[in-house]
């Protein structure tokens, strides 16, 4: 008789349910008898620019050292960053994505007996991570959709040692403003770490959101995560990075697996970092994306969630079940949300003008055939 390995599991492992990604194209096709070609991927929340020619090039460079280990520090893109947001180079850690930040974060301070804060309709990764490690995942109940700051102050008791936020929310796009920031900062205690989740911070446009790294010379308990998968256009490479103080630092370095970021990811985003260009083409598509897909729910009569990312929550104030699987047949992946707690709710990346139109088109179509 074979061994029950999940018996077998840690309790927060064997409670767990696996992280589920966006469809995969190929998966699509397989699955119903598409031709790749013709499907429309809005699901995922990648750059739909494609990557930066710097990027591309200096990968190209690179392969010619592939036998060789990456360099296990990291320094060229650490330095760059250093330089780039104002700090040491002892406050900056890389990550396998900022994915691999928030699991180093649950690995190095939480633990059975200790307990995460984080707020509903928050990124999945933030329960994964905590209850992986067998620590209490304390949620929130959101505030229209997006953070009660307020509130998760107020859950924060004497067990808690991180708090998880994120500015501009996934998978809502929601966001709070520099004050509410500001206020729960000062009033977070110093003992508690305070993740400020910002995967989607260069899609901002002008004040609205709060520049995390501004506050980090006077909390020294917070941490921001930042990635390149989004509009960097480095999605495949997963690279990502905190900055912190260097004492948080130190203790993320002493769990962080050794080479953990590859060699070509670590080419590709300094080159990025360089490509001032691309990250302004990355916001003005993106601006424009929205409009076109916020003009489109309004023709359609729906309503959605605004959003400071590079994707919108819609809500069909029905199961929006139906309507995605409609969607899948006719080769538009978007993705659903219900494990978010929000299952009248579909989230769609945003695309380029022709798939954004296509999804339109299609969506259109599916509503009137209801």
């Amino acid at each position: 008789m074979s061994c029950d390995f999940l018996a077998q599991a840690v309790p927060g492992v064997q409670k767990l349910s696996p992280y589920v990604p966006g469809k995969p194209v190929d998966e699509l096709a397989r699955e119903l008898g598409l031709d790749p070609a013709g499907i429309v991927k809005l699901a995922s929340n990648e750059n739909p620019l494609g990557p930066s020619p710097k990027a591309l090039q200096a990968i190209r460079d690179e392969l010619a050292e592939l036998t060789r280990y990456p360099d296990g520090n990291g320094f060229n893109l650490k330095q760059k960053l250093a330089e780039r947001c104002g700090v040491e180079i002892a406050q900056v850690t890389l990550g396998n994505g900022s994915n691999d930040i928030l699991d180093l974060v649950a690995r190095a301070w939480l633990a059975p007996g200790v307990n995460a804060v984080f707020s509903e309709h928050a990124f999945a990764v933030y329960p994964i991570a905590t209850q992986a490690v067998g620590a209490k995942g304390k949620v929130v109940p959101a505030k229209d959709y997006g953070h009660d700051l307020d509130a998760m102050l107020a859950a924060i008791d004497a067990d808690t040692r991180v708090v998880f936020i994120a500015n501009p929310n996934n998978p809502t796009g929601t966001w709070f403003d520099a004050e509410a920031l500001e206020r729960f900062l000062a009033a977070v205690p110093e003992r508690v770490l305070v993740v400020l989740d910002e995967a989607y911070i260069e899609y901002a446009e002008g004040d609205d959101l709060p520049d995390g790294l501004s506050y980090l010379a006077r909390y020294p308990n917070l941490l921001v995560s930042r990635t390149f998968s989004k509009a960097y256009g480095l999605a495949s490479l997963r690279v990502g990075y905190a900055l912190s103080s260097p004492q948080v630092a130190d203790v993320l370095n002493r769990v962080r697996q050794p080479f953990n970021v590859n060699s070509f990811a670590l080419a590709a985003a300094c080159a990025a970092l360089d490509d001032a260009e691309y990250l302004a083409e990355s916001r003005r598509a993106n601006l424009a994306g929205m409009r076109q897909l916020e003009e489109g729910f309004a023709a359609l009569g729906l309503k959605w969630i605004p959003s400071r990312c590079n994707f919108i929550a819609v809500d069909f104030a029905r199961d929006a079940a139906p309507i995605n699987q409609a969607l899948l047949r006719e080769g538009v992946i978007v993705r659903p949300v219900g494990g978010y707690g929000m299952p009248t709710f579909l989230r769609v990346s945003i695309g380029t003008e022709q798939e954004n139109a296509r999804f339109l088109a299609v969506l259109g179509k599916v509503l009137a055939g209801d």
